[in-house]
């Protein structure tokens, strides 16, 4: 859908507010998604492909949050 075709408010205010609720919805399923994937054996390497950014910048974002989870993650072999 191209980015015309969505209707926007024409208050400024309502137009922000509404990216701000997408993005704290695209965390959450982010979120839940990588939490997903790692419980079911994925790597870094495999979920930082799936969301086209380094290991290092996904392992950064979810680990400390994983861990907390209780979420087992895979370490990488010598």
């Amino acid at each position: 859908m191209p980015v015309s075709d969505i209707p926007e408010p024409q208050d400024p205010a309502d137009a922000l507010a509404a990216v701000v609720a997408l993005r704290r919805l695209a965390d959450q399923l982010e979120n839940a998604a990588v939490e997903r994937a790692m419980r079911t054996g994925w790597s870094w390497p495999q979920v930082a492909e799936a969301l086209g950014v380094t290991r290092q910048a996904v392992h950064r974002k979810h680990a400390e949050r994983l861990i907390a989870a209780g979420v087992k993650l895979r370490r990488r072999s010598p």
